[in-house]
């Protein structure tokens, strides 16, 4: 037996399951089970990686400086107070690191990213996970739990599986309430996808302990690349750099990402592609008799009656060639996440759901 031991929290960290790519006997398998963009990357993004890699023996910046700015001037932000990192994960993962360690608790909510609680025990400290009231955040739960010991709060907004926002007005309820000393991270992966959310930006902006983190994973499709930057106050921005590793991004990470940035143009062509395969898809699900809540993402969280009915339904998408991703570790075992995809796939996806209806 090794006497070699791992740090307090390891150990009790469970692997992360990312959605499945893969289905045997398919070779026409439409994968909506990562919530990836179905356009891909802009062209633009694509165009940078190219220059970019006859460039790839120079070591990239360690300041981030032509990204930041485009960030900062797509979203009106201070580029001082924007960090970047190889996806929102990162980010997350920086601030548990500098805030928070053994001894510590971490608050989040049943449905929040499953990532969480993996941070959470990295940092050796101790997850905190409360109740949420149909699917949404409930700031008063989350204030019940908050102890001497508490050093952030995790919230995702909109949320995922879920796809429900919580409202402006409630977190900023939520911010105002928590002790000072207390980190509120308002984590924003779909915030592009929720019209008329800044994502958490002006309570960063105006507050000393909220941090808002985003992502070029989603709407921009850089999935593949891992790009993330958080947003807050300048003294925490200054803490959280001191840990981040000063090569963390290459420099064909950082080319695509600010491309991707000032490609305002693909920005709306995304939204606007999923706005209008949300409704059609949420329409559809619940002409099914199948229970929907309005997403705010890009995907539908689908609620069947029983576990049953979900294994029937997966089932059948499957046999459709349609890969979605079941989330009982989210709290949903009825539950379909369903990756909004262009016409033609929302088509699919709503045939094969017919289908399954139909024949049950």
């Amino acid at each position: 037996m090794t006497k070699i031991t791992p740090q307090p929290g390891i150990m009790e960290i469970a692997l992360y399951q990312g959605g499945a790519s893969q289905l045997p006997g398919h070779s026409d398998v439409l994968k909506l089970s990562s919530n990836e963009n179905p356009l891909g990357p802009p062209p633009s993004a694509m165009k940078a990686v190219s220059e970019a890699a006859s460039q790839l023996h120079r070591y990239p910046s360690t300041d981030h400086a032509e990204l930041r700015a485009a960030i900062a001037d797509l979203w009106s932000l201070d580029p001082e107070r924007i960090l970047c990192g190889v996806g929102s994960d990162e980010v997350l993962q920086i601030v548990i690191q500098a805030y928070a360690g053994v001894g510590d608790e971490i608050i989040f909510t049943e449905h929040g990213f499953s990532m969480y609680p993996i941070l959470t025990h990295m940092a050796g400290a101790t997850p905190v996970c409360v109740p949420e009231k149909n699917r949404v955040v409930d700031v008063d739960t989350v204030l019940a739990a908050v102890t001497d010991k508490t050093r952030l709060v995790l919230i995702t907004n909109p949320g995922n599986p879920t796809g429900t926002v919580l409202p402006e007005g409630e977190l900023e309820r939520l911010a105002d309430a928590l002790p000072a000393d207390v980190i509120l991270v308002i984590d924003g992966a779909y915030t592009e996808y929720a019209e008329g959310f800044d994502g958490g930006a002006a309570l960063a902006q105006s507050r000393s302990n909220v941090l808002m983190t985003r992502t070029f994973s989603k709407v921009y499709g850089l999935g593949g690349l891992r790009i993330g930057w958080g947003y807050g106050p300048q003294e925490m921005i200054d803490v959280m750099r001191r840990v981040r590793q000063p090569f963390n991004l290459s420099g064909v990470q950082l080319a695509a990402a600010e491309a991707a940035a000032k490609d305002r143009d693909w920005l709306r062509t995304c939204v606007d592609l999923n706005a209008e395969q949300r409704a059609r898809l949420t329409g559809a699900v619940r002409q099914l008799g199948l229970a929907c809540d309005d997403s705010s993402a890009n995907f539908v969280l689908v609620r069947c009656r029983d576990a049953a009915e979900a294994d029937a339904a997966d089932q059948a998408l499957k046999a459709a060639g349609i890969l979605i991703r079941r989330v009982p570790g989210y709290g949903f075992p009825e539950g379909l996440r369903i990756t909004v995809g262009d016409a033609q796939q929302t088509d699919r996806v709503i045939t094969a759901l017919t289908n399954w209806r139909t024949a049950g």
